[in-house]
């Protein structure tokens, strides 16, 4: 009999542990939280590197996943002001409110720069904790991860070592990198630019890049005909090196000023997903460098 029960034992298939559901914001923390979380969370995210961040709808799909997530892991600074606190008000979550264990800012983590002695709308748009477009300083990326595998550990502690294990190896990978493409960039120092939006300046000011002058005349405020004639004048006397662009924003401006300015418009991948080779966290960093040298070779 025992050997009959212990056949049928063998035979099932038991279910697997159900993964932790992590519902991120935005690609980039999409692509930390596999890195930290690897295969005891399932991710999802919101949003994709061709859509503004600023600017989402929030659809019902939205709120279904919020509905059913452990974690809600976002940019915070105010980037998803406009559509987040929608989804978590009709998800029915109450584990994923502000506040609580499963609700998470990168923001919370990061340092910020470009924070404003006030804000109004008259400035545009504006973000009165600073710049929210944190993640490209690495700096703030391994900051994040360190707080992302601490909130990890607290939802499930059973996961401990899985998780504070990957995220010392991601560290020291993260390192290695960071030092890497720190000597990589060193023809890029001191390098002038025109800007679409102020979605670059962690970039510009991890690199030592100087931004010149930017195709909004306010953030957030479309370029105007008005305002580019006056930027092309600007630059005949404080010439750019290219215009640079998220891979979101539209290409019409950039590509009028960099024509008659005569330098490279460079559309930069800004997230993951931005470009076929930023498939995560390290590609994003490696191909935004290669398109930037590119300009100085």
């Amino acid at each position: 009999m025992r050997t009959v029960i212990a056949l049928v034992l063998a035979g099932l298939s038991w279910p697997a542990l159900a993964a932790l559901s992590v519902f991120a914001c935005t690609p980039e923390w999409a692509s930390l939280a596999q890195e930290v979380g690897g295969d005891r969370v399932s991710v999802y995210a919101a949003t994709s590197a061709l859509q503004d961040p600023h600017h989402i709808e929030a659809r019902p799909s939205l709120i279904a996943r919020a509905r059913r997530a452990d974690l809600v892991f976002c940019n915070g600074a105010e980037l998803e002001a406009g559509w987040l606190p929608l989804v978590l008000g009709q998800s029915g979550n109450p584990a994923i409110q502000p506040g609580q264990r499963g609700y998470l800012e990168a923001a919370s983590a990061a340092r910020l720069i470009e924070v404003p002695e006030r804000a109004d709308r008259a400035m545009g748009d504006v973000h009165a904790a600073g710049n929210p477009h944190l993640h490209l300083d690495p700096a703030n990326v391994a900051r994040v991860a360190k707080v992302l595998a601490a909130r990890l550990v607290a939802i499930e502690p059973a996961g401990a070592s899985h998780y504070l294990g990957r995220e010392l190896d991601f560290q020291r990978r993260w390192r290695e990198a960071t030092l890497r493409w720190e000597r990589e960039a060193a023809p890029l120092k001191g390098l002038p630019l025109v800007v679409h939006h102020k979605n670059l300046s962690y970039l510009i000011a991890w690199l030592g890049m100087r931004e010149v002058g930017s195709l909004e005349p306010k953030p957030g405020i479309p370029p105007s005909a008005a305002h580019l004639a006056a930027l092309l004048a600007v630059l005949n006397g404080t010439p750019a090196k290219a215009v640079v662009r998220a891979a979101y924003n539209d290409a019409r401006a950039a590509d009028w000023l960099a024509r008659e300015a005569r330098v490279p418009a460079v559309a930069l991948p800004y997230t993951v997903g931005g470009s076929e080779r930023a498939k995560d966290l390290f590609g994003l960093f490696d191909e935004t460098l290669a398109r930037l040298l590119a300009v100085v070779r």
